[in-house]
């Protein structure tokens, strides 16, 4: 495992249920500003059956990064609307109100 994995699922693990972060965001947070990609690599590195909330992890527009192979990117949007989060007509989440501010108490 990269070394720096640890400190992005630490972040992941914080984002609350309901809410979703950015790739950037989590880099950002990790002390690792400018490696958006490095976290999709950590997620993507993730062993089956990991308690972490991967599924609250966007990109910056508010869509699922994830392709549709194997129905992954559908289930990460189950995943979330069972969290509460919803997805507008174009399939995008609106970071206004579901994005995690772990800064605001």
């Amino acid at each position: 495992m990269h070394p720096h994995y640890a400190a992005y699922y630490a972040v992941i693990a914080e984002i609350p249920r309901g809410a979703v972060a950015t790739y950037g965001q989590i880099a950002r947070l990790a002390g690792r500003p400018g490696r958006a990609r490095q976290v999709g690599y950590a997620l993507h590195a993730l062993p089956p059956g990991s308690p972490i909330p991967w599924q609250r992890v966007i990109n910056a527009r508010g869509e699922l990064s994830l392709p549709e192979l194997g129905g992954r990117k559908s289930r990460q949007r189950r995943l979330l609307e069972r969290e509460g989060v919803r997805f507008d007509v174009r399939g995008r989440v609106d970071l206004r109100r579901y994005g995690w501010r772990p800064d605001v108490a």
